[in-house]
């Protein structure tokens, strides 16, 4: 299976910067032969993605970056993340396997078959998911070289509306939701992206979202690796589901930048 485009893009910022945007589901790419595992028909397949993609949000990430002073690095995720979700666990600890969206997914957003129940999960993870993790892990472990410390922010979207597949989606959906770490979200970077997001409304504490993506060599052993995961509600940027991007996405831009400035010093 050779994708269409590159799986991945590490773009550098500043050789200073300890920030990584993390971008993992902006892209709706899926290449040739792992569509052809889907069983979903062109029309429903784009639906779907309207659904499951955090669209505009390497925008997001783009934007802020150009307004930082401070450039932080970006790793985008070029692929769709009905190819692999780089961000679930690869095997059995993953909770999001009860609705058949573990790192490879089998339900759509409205737990509808999206791949065979039976379908071998190992050629996409060894394709896509592992050579992503690896990377990952040595662009962390680079900023740790190179600055002392990471801090990784994972930019991300959710609908206005609850859809079936949320595990957790009963609580507030506020304008832009913070996922956290017990172990990775220090009180210092909460606080900032708190004040940085202020300005866009409503922040909200791990809810319908939470947890934070840190490469599992780092994951809960090295505190140097900070991390916080921003949740950003759709509505307050885009038209749903699908739909083109707003005048909210350069004020979510600036506010991000405003983090990135926060943490970088």
């Amino acid at each position: 299976m050779t994708p269409a485009a590159p799986s991945f893009t590490l773009l550098p910022g500043a050789g200073d910067s300890p920030v990584i945007l993390h971008v993992p589901h902006s892209a709706r790419e899926i290449p040739a032969g792992v569509r052809a595992g889907i069983v979903l028909d062109d029309t429903a397949l784009e639906r779907e993605l309207d659904h499951i993609t955090d669209a505009h949000t390497a925008r997001i990430a783009e934007t802020a970056a150009g307004l930082a002073g401070v450039t932080p690095w970006r790793f985008v995720n070029r692929l769709s993340r009905l190819v692999v979700d780089p961000e679930r666990f690869p095997d059995e600890r993953e909770e999001m396997l009860a609705v058949g969206m573990g790192a490879v997914y089998t339900r759509t957003t409205h737990r509808e078959p999206l791949r065979p129940e039976d379908v071998d999960p190992g050629p996409l993870i060894e394709r896509y998911f592992h050579p992503y993790a690896r990377a990952m892990t040595e662009a962390v472990a680079d900023r740790l070289a190179a600055t002392g410390r990471a801090v990784v922010v994972d930019v991300h979207s959710y609908p206005a509306e609850r859809l079936p597949y949320e595990l957790h989606g009963e609580g507030p959906r506020p304008p832009v939701c913070l996922g956290t770490d017990a172990f990775h979200t220090p009180p210092g970077l909460l606080a900032a992206a708190r004040e940085a997001f202020a300005a866009c409304g409503e922040t909200g504490l791990d809810s319908p979202f939470a947890g934070a993506y840190v490469p599992l060599e780092f994951y809960g052993k090295d505190p140097r690796v900070a991390a916080l995961m921003v949740e950003i509600r759709r509505d307050t940027y885009m038209t749903e589901p699908g739909g083109p991007a707003g005048p909210g996405l350069a004020r979510l831009g600036a506010a991000l930048a405003a983090l990135v400035d926060a943490v970088s010093g």
